[in-house]
């Protein structure tokens, strides 16, 4: 009960101005506030580290519910992962490689146009058409050629009682016929939406069922994932959770956990290593709720916001 009064009174509060949400584009960002507070950065143009690992279209820094950033961006141990970021290591015109999103590798993002966007109940939303690129496929005049045009929307919610929703939707089209996409070649499978954070050395993982211990391999079949941390200013807990469509391709997807120097991987598609179709008429949708919270938040809720999820994702 207490979790629907809690939804309810969110849009009741939303509706009546109660939270001052604005998204703020800039010249090479985009910037999500929430009155004063920041929520999320997204990357719009090209980030690199002395020239190496270029990289934009994610997600960070994200910030805690305290206003701490949760998210990494070029970490030691694994220079390519980038905060909240989908990408894959596979791509295939016909049975030409190209290129690896993942890595970083003959690959690059162009985002062409960004715009401010109102959804469902004003909510603020955020538009980005983004272009695939790679120096091995170019034009008659030696420029890269548009692989897949990607669009994707994120939608962030007004802080509530102890939680804030982030909704983001992915969409890909290919651009030539025969086109494929697939995760890393190996019993793990890993790509598409991952999330890179700072992980404490208390770090759990939980479910709607309790306990989720991680595994070398992909762990099968967890409805969500809650992602239990501490920030590393204040030590103060703060929780991430991960839910999948239902209307996703291969749902539920299993998950890569890692408890240390590493991403969280809802994985696209299964099994991974097996590269799939990317249509050119028909586009692939994926689409995912973050669920930031202060550590302390419900089971019980999580299931109402992802049921409620499930019931608006098209």
């Amino acid at each position: 009960m207490r979790g629907a009064i809690v939804f309810c009174c969110f849009l009741f509060f939303f509706g009546n101005g109660f939270a001052q949400l604005e998204v703020n584009i800039l010249d090479d960002k985009a910037l999500f506030m929430e009155g004063r507070d920041s929520v999320l950065v997204f990357q719009t143009e090209p980030k690199s580290l002395n020239g190496s690992y270029k990289r934009a279209n994610y997600i960070h820094p994200l910030y805690s519910l305290d206003g701490f950033p949760i998210t990494e961006d070029f970490p030691d141990d694994h220079l390519h992962h980038r905060g909240v970021f989908w990408a894959w290591h596979q791509l295939y015109i016909e049975d030409k490689r190209i290129g690896d999103g993942w890595e970083i590798r003959d690959f690059e993002w162009e985002v062409v146009n960004i715009a401010k966007e109102v959804g469902k109940n004003d909510l603020p939303k955020l538009k980005s058409i983004v272009y695939w690129k790679s120096p091995l496929v170019l034009d008659k005049n030696s420029k890269m050629m548009p692989l897949v045009k990607e669009t994707n929307w994120i939608t962030v919610y007004p802080k509530i009682d102890n939680y804030r929703i982030i909704d983001i939707k992915i969409k890909l089209l290919g651009l030539f016929e025969d086109m494929r996409i697939g995760g890393s070649e190996d019993e793990k499978g890993y790509g598409g939406f991952s999330s890179r954070i700072r992980l404490s050395e208390d770090i759990k993982f939980e479910d709607s069922k309790g306990i989720v211990i991680p595994e070398n391999t992909p762990v099968q079949g967890k409805d969500w994932i809650n992602i239990l941390s501490r920030t590393k200013e204040s030590n103060s807990r703060y929780g991430l959770v991960i839910i999948q469509s239902e209307k996703n391709p291969y749902f539920p997807n299993p998950w890569i956990l890692r408890e240390k120097n590493s991403m969280q991987n809802a994985i696209y598609p299964h099994p991974g290593a097996r590269p799939v179709s990317l249509s050119n008429t028909e586009p692939t949708i994926l689409q995912y709720r973050l669920v930031i919270h202060n550590g302390d938040l419900e089971n019980s809720i999580i299931s109402k916001l992802q049921h409620q999820f499930f019931g608006q994702t098209q």
